[in-house]
């Protein structure tokens, strides 16, 4: 065993690459997309590190190219959600026992895999799977997910580190455990990155863990599986399952080493699934801890001040990268009347050279909503906007679902606040603008605070700090992540620690300590060298 401190290697965020033509990587990643064009994949779960194969095959299809199959996954059933918490709870000693370094040496090497070899091919995934435009893909699937792995170890350093003071003759220590049991993680279909960082969280930290990611991103999932066992993962550590999330729900939440859950969806089925560990509280050998990112109704704030280019521009990217299918996306925004011709006229002219189509061809900006579901959600919000009196089609409102799931970028002005869609989260390309007279700037922001119950992030456009500073006041609990003069997406691992509260999740911050610290179970230990021998204390003297 080794007797040394050792120092992870300071992690750097991963350099985004922008695949411009003529770039070699570029056609690599054209290469590999066409090679996972070529097959049909088929994708097991993956339980005790085997591959479990059921059958019971569903297919995946490219959001974006309805009529080729990409791949076929293996469905499970409740027998093997418990399964996997059998294969994950026989792991656990051994894995737990594992010396801290040998643990991050695994995630660190992850992290080489994905930002090296499998680059091209988690791209690929990404785009295909989730029908991710190249910049979006590596942003997300490689950028991030890279930097969880590395900053995330770094963290857990930070953690073990951390010791109390000692007084003569005593010796106080500090150790972190695992949880006493084991962690569900339910990962969401928007986010590689989330998907990989909701398992390995907790597992860097000696948990083991039940991993459900959304069906439609298994595509994805099973190539992390894969980097997670070349990179030595042991088996049984992270179990991946593709089962319905009631039948998982059923077994897991009834089980009583049931520790964790590690959650990015929707508020409503977050909120359905904290009543149920509620409700069986008592069956648990302990409190579990409960971390979950949901919802959001981003905005963007614009005071009188701002350079109406810049809002157009935030307002493009905000909105319509990824198709608005971010929990940070910009959503709603609120201009003041003197502003809004000219921030109308640039965001008409850039929307107008934004194309739209697969992710094959790279000069398409936006893409292919996720599924049927999401197109029928989104498409009835634009159908019913273009038939109210509160409400104004600005651009786009157009769609189709012949090939894909397609949805023009859709621009609404809202002649009432607290019109449908300034309040209700969309999760597609639908923005909302609200414009407001200059004069009621701050009776605007609390508009802004007070319209809907999400909080995850927001921005402010000024160029009068005097406002800026108003703004960030006013604003304190409307955004867990707060921007001035900024688009409200883009959280950078390290550098926004990403999370809001309300409705909008617990605010646990991926990509930070805080949110390491949930999946940890401290133990103080006092050694004293020279106990006592008399129990009486001299205030007892005579």
């Amino acid at each position: 065993m080794s007797n040394a401190f050792f120092q992870i290697p300071y992690p750097i965020n991963e350099p985004v690459m922008n695949y411009p033509p003529g770039d070699p990587v570029r056609e690599e990643i054209q290469e590999a997309i066409q090679a996972r064009r070529n097959e049909v994949k088929d994708i097991p779960m993956v339980i005790d590190g085997k591959p479990v194969k059921t059958g019971n095959l569903q297919e995946i299809y490219p959001p974006h190219d309805l009529k080729h199959k990409i791949a076929e996954f293996h469905k499970g059933d409740r027998k093997h959600v418990e399964m996997a918490i059998d294969a994950a709870l026989k792991a656990k000693p051994e894995w737990e026992a594992m010396a801290w370094e040998d643990r991050a040496a695994i995630f660190l090497r992850a992290a080489e895999l994905l930002t090296g070899p499998y680059r091209a091919e988690m791209n690929a995934a990404t785009m295909l799977g989730q029908s991710k435009n190249v910049y979006q893909a590596e942003i997300d699937g490689v950028c991030e997910l890279a930097d969880f792995w590395r900053f995330n170890t770094y963290y857990m350093t930070e953690i073990y580190e951390k010791q109390p003071d000692n007084t003569p003759g005593v010796w106080n220590r500090m150790e972190y455990r695992a949880l006493e049991g084991f962690v569900f993680a339910i990962t969401p279909f928007n986010f590689t990155a989330i998907s990989g960082n909701l398992p390995s969280a907790p597992a860097m930290l000696g948990n083991v863990v039940v991993w459900k990611p959304a069906q439609t991103q298994i595509y994805s999932a099973q190539l992390l599986m894969h980097i997670y066992q070349e990179a030595g993962l042991p088996d049984g550590v992270i179990n991946l399952i593709f089962t319905d999330g009631p039948e998982a729900g059923d077994v897991i939440f009834d089980h009583p080493d049931f520790a964790g859950l590690h959650f990015t969806g929707s508020t409503k089925v977050f909120q359905n699934l904290w009543s149920i560990i509620g409700k069986n509280i008592s069956k648990y050998k302990s409190y579990p801890r409960i971390v979950g990112e949901t919802g959001g109704k981003d905005f963007v704030m614009v005071h009188p001040t701002s350079d109406s280019l810049q809002v157009a521009t935030a307002l493009t990217r905000g909105a319509f990268e990824y198709q608005g299918q971010k929990c940070s996306a910009a959503s709603r925004a609120y201009i003041p009347k003197s502003l809004w011709p000219s921030v109308k006229d640039h965001l008409i002219d850039q929307l107008k050279t934004v194309k739209m189509g697969p992710v094959e061809d790279f000069g398409n900006f936006v893409n292919a909503v996720i599924d049927h579901s999401a197109y029928n959600k989104i498409t009835g919000y634009i159908a019913d906007a273009k038939k109210s009196k509160d409400a104004e089609l600005i651009y786009g409102g157009e769609y189709s679902d012949q090939d894909g799931y397609f949805i023009q970028p859709t621009v609404l002005l809202a002649k009432k606040a607290d019109y449908v869609t300034m309040r209700e989260e969309i999760f597609g390309p639908v923005l909302t603008i609200y414009v407001y007279e200059d004069d009621k700037f701050e009776e605007t922001l609390d508009l802004v605070d007070q319209t809907s119950p999400y909080a995850l992030t927001g921005s402010i456009f000024s160029n009068d700090r005097y406002a800026t500073n108003l703004a960030v006041e006013r604003l304190k609990h409307a955004a867990g992540n707060f921007y001035i003069n900024d688009k409200p997406t883009g959280s950078v691992v390290g550098q926004q620690p990403f999370g809001g509260a309300r409705a909008s999740g617990t605010n646990d911050k991926a990509g930070s300590v805080l949110n390491l610290y949930r999946w940890i179970s401290a133990r103080s230990i006092k050694e004293t060298f020279d106990p006592p021998t008399d129990y009486r204390y001299p205030f007892l003297g005579e």
